[in-house]
């Protein structure tokens, strides 16, 4: 019988997902540029076992330079650099597939996946903002639908590349004079609403196929291209019924769509703020809201309810009158779930902002190394998840801490490794099996 483990995976924000972070005296403002920091977290989280780690990205410049540190270095170049510096853990990048090509995107995973010897994942994210769209000649985002619409069709002309060398292409015989055999190539030669992609991938393919395929959406468009295609999710949840609600709906949509539910994991964020005491963890959540700049955060907040400038009053609920959800072309399901906490829990836009600054809508959670465990465990034994995104509120030290003293706790409980069983690829390390290329035939079962 296969013991059921915890999928831990890396969440690494520059200073730390705090917005606040960057102002704390141990923090450097200018570690989002630095690759020793990210080289020092990704050997952290390997110390800790860790499945994976995961860069964030977006081709905007994100909120206003006042804010926190702003701009970020390109995900699957920084994570090409932490593949040398590490052997075991997962490194998964975030790209739009709202404003890439298929042919080259699919080449710098394929391109990540072999230098790292199987350990790249793609988190796709369709984007949402005007900011983003008018970087590529666009006036307005497009629409919700017509974003998930792009993606999928992406994600078949990409898969579709990946497939397009057969494993033994190539032949490599020097006493022939043949290095590859071009019976074992084929071209996509697709043609269809978005892309018109003709030729095959120029890398081969990869260790594991073709990368890890991670999702990051929790709106209906979300869900239905998770159940078809994704392999883990990121998503949040607020409370633990929430999550049981969306494990349940997503592991069921990804049966009806004929996958194997086990084939798709569920990772909620959880930001763990840890103290020696209750009372050590209060007062270093209590630290970092003192931190928060209320200007940037209002602005930011009446960005996503989608509200004009001056609205929000720091001392006062959320309007009554919001739009719903189906007005918003946006991040639909965020702008759900911060609605909800704020109704649910009478906050006003003073609290709201407290409760967003660690997480931006993911569980913050403070407490002790042991209740922090206790809570993981709990989300994790009644059915709300495979395993966490660890968010760190503060990095590197939240991080260290985490490794330090919750990680030892989950593997006395049995629920997590206790060291990398081999080199094994990312796909490996989630419990998934490697993907049989499409182009082949299966050999008809023997009588």
């Amino acid at each position: 019988m296969t013991v059921r483990r915890l999928h831990l995976n890396a969440f690494l924000m520059n200073t730390g997902h705090h917005e606040a972070s960057w102002r704390l005296p141990e923090s450097d403002p200018y570690a989002h540029v630095d690759l020793r920091h990210y080289v020092h977290l990704a050997r952290t989280a390997e110390r800790g076992t860790f499945d994976s780690l995961f860069l964030a990205d977006g081709p905007q410049l994100w909120s206003n330079l006042a804010q926190r540190p702003a701009g970020a270095l390109e995900p699957l170049t920084l994570l090409t650099a932490l593949a040398t510096a590490t052997e075991h853990i997962g490194l998964i990048a975030t790209a739009s597939t709202s404003y890439n090509s298929p042919y080259n995107l699919a080449r710098r995973f394929a391109s990540l996946d072999i230098i790292s010897g199987g350990r790249a994942g793609w988190n796709i994210v369709t984007t949402a903002g005007a900011e983003a769209a008018r970087n590529f000649g666009l006036d307005a985002e497009p629409a919700h639908a017509e974003r998930y619409a792009r993606a999928a069709e992406f994600l078949d002309v990409a898969l579709k590349l990946w497939d397009s060398w057969e494993d033994d292409a190539i032949v490599a015989d020097k006493t022939a004079g043949v290095w590859g055999d071009d019976g074992k190539i084929h071209p996509p030669r697709h043609r269809g609403t978005y892309f018109s992609v003709a030729g095959a991938l120029n890398v081969p393919r990869t260790p594991q196929g073709y990368p890890l395929l991670v999702q990051a959406g929790s709106s209906e468009d979300g869900k239905a291209f998770a159940a078809r295609y994704a392999e883990a999710v990121f998503t949040a949840q607020q409370t633990l019924a929430d999550a049981q609600a969306f494990y349940a709906d997503l592991k069921a949509r990804t049966a009806r769509a004929g996958r194997d539910p086990e084939h798709i994991k569920v990772l909620p964020g959880i930001v763990p703020v840890l103290g020696s005491t209750e009372a050590e963890a209060r007062a270093a959540e209590l630290l970092l809201e003192e931190h928060i700049v209320h200007d940037h955060s209002v602005a930011r907040l009446e960005s996503l309810l989608q509200l004009p400038d001056g609205t929000l009053e720091l001392d006062s609920q959320l309007p009554a009158d919001l739009p719903p959800e189906s007005a918003v072309e946006g991040a639909k399901s965020r702008y759900t779930l911060v609605v909800e906490l704020a109704r649910r829990e009478r906050l006003t836009v003073r609290q709201l902002i407290g409760r967003l600054g660690g997480g931006r809508g993911h569980l913050t959670f403070a407490g002790t190394p042991e209740q922090v465990a206790d809570q993981i465990e709990t989300w994790f034994t009644r059915g709300a998840a495979d395993g966490f995104n660890i968010m760190p509120p503060v990095l590197p030290s939240g991080l260290d801490a985490f490794v330090e003293h919750v990680v030892p706790l989950l593997r006395a409980r049995g629920l997590f490794r206790t060291a990398y069983d081999g080199r094994r690829t990312l796909r490996e390390r989630y419990g998934l099996p490697r993907p049989a290329n499409q182009y082949l035939t299966p050999a008809p079962a023997l009588a």
